[in-house]
């Protein structure tokens, strides 16, 4: 796999900020792949690879889109404007929960929990789980801290009633953290990572609450026109995998790149994070299911989702 580290001098990851390409496929005279990421993911070191590109060439042109958040993203994909893209476990339920037939499972990753938690003000009076009770407490709707954070109240007792959720993305919520207009904050890297250089007081991560598990998305229209472009970008996202996993000070540099963050703020999330791709199994499917019907249970869904029936096969 080409050096990311090498690729990224020549380009500029950021040029046009956060751009959406709503790129045809279907009247292109060459296929085309348009991938949704996030800052802070297996997609953006494929990116800067440049080893889809090249694994592609004379077959498909990749285009490359930027998201603040995954359910950002799976709206994109959902509206058809997407190809493939890579989110929490939150966002595909609430996509599939409105579009049904709309998107498929194609991976995972990995569970990350130290990866998201709540935030509080150092000098909070908020010390325990159950003192959320009655807290304004900020997040993005729909993204995996949506489903952290509603275990985090079960596991004191609590519920989304408890409390008075204030549905903003990161940027809006750090914002409104940092001006005191809100009590407590879920929140994910990189956004968590560069948050503490403010040294707020971690009430608690996800670890022994949630996985925080990453997976791989695709439109389905996609996914049953163009599987051998899919089966490409999934090898080509195992090969960037693989490659992170072995040389973490890297991505690091990476990544510190891409977020602007400082390198060792980096490098102290990257080193407890594994990198692996693996396609959905019979275990993963339950524990997302889990997910689904959590949401519902707790009236937060329209409708049940049936994770079995929106898997790639």
């Amino acid at each position: 796999m080409t050096d990311p580290l090498t690729v990224i001098t020549r380009r500029s990851l950021l040029a046009g900020g956060l751009a959406l390409t709503f790129t045809s496929s279907a009247h292109a005279a060459t296929p085309v792949i348009r991938i949704g990421y996030q800052r802070y993911s297996t997609l953006v070191i494929l990116k800067a690879s440049g080893a889809l590109e090249k694994a592609l060439a004379g077959r498909a042109n990749v285009v490359w889109s930027e998201f603040v958040a995954g359910p950002q993203l799976l709206q994109a994909l959902v509206a058809g404007a997407l190809d493939l893209g890579q989110t929490g476990d939150a966002p595909p339920v609430f996509a599939s929960a409105a579009s049904p037939d709309a998107l498929v499972y194609v991976g995972h990753e990995p569970p990350a929990p130290l990866a998201e938690a709540i935030l509080v003000p150092k000098d909070s009076s908020i010390r325990t789980l159950a003192d959320l009770k009655g807290k304004r407490i900020a997040l993005n709707r729909a993204s995996n801290v949506h489903w952290f954070l509603l275990q985090v109240l079960h596991k004191a007792g609590l519920s989304f009633h408890d409390i008075k959720p204030a549905y903003l993305t990161p940027p809006s919520a750090r914002s409104a953290f940092e001006s005191g207009q809100i009590d407590a904050w879920a929140i994910w890297d990189p956004y968590l990572s560069s948050a503490l250089s403010n040294s707020p007081r971690i009430l608690t991560t996800a670890q022994d609450i949630v996985a925080n598990r990453e997976f791989f998305l695709a439109r389905r229209g996609f996914a049953e026109s163009q599987p051998d472009l899919l089966r490409e970008a999934l090898h080509q996202i195992t090969q960037t995998d693989d490659w992170a996993q072995a040389r973490k000070p890297e991505v690091s540099r990476l990544l510190a790149t891409q977020t602007g963050l400082p390198y060792d703020t980096v490098y102290s999330a990257i080193k407890t994070r594994d990198f692996s791709y693996a396609p959905m199994s019979a275990e993963i499917i339950q524990e997302q299911q889990k997910v689904a019907d959590g949401f519902l249970k707790e009236g937060l869904l329209p409708s049940h989702v049936d994770i079995g029936s929106t898997v790639w096969k």
